[in-house]
């Protein structure tokens, strides 16, 4: 009984000490000046500062006026992520490839402790949204995600001289650790603005080629990873040049192949991440650099099929040709055509400021690829060398190149019909892939290994015979243009040189019809 009584006389009590605060805050604020109001708040507020004995930090996921992710965000995300686990009453889940586990992480509006060396530290999640985006059901422009360190001033030195280089360093190695190779991909322009950060989405890239299972020649394979390595081990030879840390490769041939193959290859063997750049999905040049900035070192860039992204790989000196063409379209056509410029004014300009300008020394450790079928069809300024530094050929599959498939498809070294397999190769142009179908088993009996190669045997001998039959036919056809050059020559000498008699007939003439003067007399 007198427990209750207590309580009802301690809520009694602290019913009137608030009514009292609200009374003297209304008082306060009718009664006093505005400026002598400001002045005691700040006086009350740095009172309270000196008062108060801990400092935070916040540690922001965007730096550079929100264009650059921060590694310092993502390595404390990394550090925190077992602490998190083990502490946090509120945790986001993440599935892992293949559903076999899922990775937990503290979730936002929540704080967990660390203790590292004998001293207590807070760490606190948050994210603001703005109000007017808080209920919409797509990603925010202005969202900001950001950590909050708290701890007791008298720690300040240690914090931020040991412990944070502590954090940062085990950030990073369980990044290294846990590394998974990505793929990424730009979204279109029209999905996000500004400096939203959707800007690239991704899934882990699970692609098995490898330089081992690439159809080449051993040799040109060789070459192509001591020149990814040297690269990879460059850092400091290439502060020493003054050139950023990039570089380009040009692959080009005709389709199948292997260009998105060799990709593959080139990433597994740098366990670098991909970029798939779209070209046709960005805007303007502007958009183009902010995708840049967000692709992250060790990381492979690339434009597939160059020579189809958009009206920028043509020769330049063929655009007042194309202009005045445009001139001559009725109002609707040039219409469409001014439609299909606005959906995206990457330029040649931009596209070369991003693979070799000021913007491409904003990060480092990158590869930028280009792949074309028609070669011939690009800008010269577009594949130089110091843009495109290393041009590979995709050619056609020879010998070498044969037994590398015949080992990845059907598990042999040697065989009676290699001999002719490798002959027919020389002398018929058939692309990796088409060579890789006919070696496809379509069951496990060991007698379809023979039947593949004899199979492949007969596409050969059919490519080679499609292959003479198309060069007799474009043989016969030269031939008929030689013709009828050689005959429209003729013509024309014979209409000169019955021109030339027909002048010299009337010059003779008009000499014949002329006056003659002779001793004062007109003839």
């Amino acid at each position: 009984m007198m427990m209750m009584m207590k309580g009802d006389h301690l809520w009694s009590n602290l019913g009137s000490t608030m009514a009292a605060i609200m009374f003297t805050y209304a008082m306060f604020r009718q009664y006093f000046p505005p400026h002598i109001q400001d002045y005691i708040f700040r006086y009350t507020k740095k009172l309270s500062n000196l008062m108060y004995p801990y400092i935070h930090v916040t540690f922001d996921e965007f730096t550079g006026e929100r264009m650059k992710r921060s590694e310092a965000f993502t390595a404390i995300q990394n550090y925190l992520k077992d602490k998190s686990s083990a502490f946090a009453k509120r945790l986001k889940a993440d599935v892992v490839e293949d559903s076999q586990s899922l990775v937990l992480s503290m979730d936002y509006d929540e704080e967990v402790t660390d203790v590292f060396d004998g001293v207590k530290v807070w760490w606190a999640a948050r994210k603001n949204t703005p109000k007017t985006q808080r209920f919409s059901f797509y990603p925010a422009s202005d969202e900001k995600r950001y950590y909050i360190l708290k701890f007791h001033k008298r720690d300040r030195e240690f914090i931020t001289g040991t412990y944070l280089l502590h954090v940062l360093k085990q950030g990073k190695a369980i990044a290294a650790d846990n590394r998974q190779r990505k793929l990424y991909s730009n979204n279109p322009s029209q999905s996000w603005s500004g400096y939203r950060s959707t800007k690239w989405s991704h899934v882990v890239f699970e692609h098995p080629a490898t330089f081992d299972t690439l159809a080449m020649d051993s040799k040109k394979k060789e070459e192509i990873k001591k020149d990814l390595v040297k690269f990879s081990k460059g850092k400091e030879y290439y502060a020493k040049i003054g050139k950023a840390w990039k570089r380009g490769y040009l692959l080009y041939g005709p389709p199948g192949t292997g260009k998105s193959t060799m990709i593959a290859a080139m990433a597994n063997f740098l366990n670098y991440d991909v970029y798939d750049l779209e070209l046709t999905t960005v805007k303007n040049n502007i958009e183009l650099r902010r995708l840049l900035i967000e692709t992250s070192n060790k990381s492979i860039i690339v434009i597939e099929d160059i020579d189809c992204s958009l009206d920028l790989t043509g020769q330049r000196e063929k655009k007042k040709k194309k202009d005045e063409n445009e001139e001559e379209m009725d109002p609707i056509s040039k219409k469409a055509k001014e439609e299909e410029k606005r959906d995206s004014e990457v330029t040649l300009s931009g596209l070369l400021n991003f693979i070799d300008g000021l913007w491409s020394a904003c990060g480092g450790e990158r590869i930028i690829v280009f792949t074309t079928n028609y070669v011939e069809k690009l800008d010269p300024a577009l594949i130089r060398r110091g843009r495109m530094d290393k041009h590979i050929e995709m050619s056609y599959c020879r010998s070498e190149a044969f037994k590398v498939l015949a080992k990845n498809y059907l598990d042999i070294d040697s065989h009676p019909l290699f001999g002719e397999i490798g002959q027919l190769l020389e002398e018929t142009n058939m692309t990796p892939a088409d060579v890789a179908e006919n070696l496809m088993l379509k069951s496990d009996d060991d007698e379809e290994t023979e039947t593949c190669l004899k199979n492949l045997i007969e596409a050969l001998k059919e490519a080679r015979k499609k292959a003479e039959e198309e060069a007799r036919l474009k043989a016969e056809e030269e031939e008929k243009q030689r013709e009828k050059a050689e005959k429209e020559e003729k013509e024309k000498e014979k209409e000169a040189k019955e021109d030339n008699e027909k002048d010299e007939s009337v010059k003779e003439d008009s000499n014949e019809s002329k006056p003659v003067k002779e001793n004062g007399v007109i003839h």
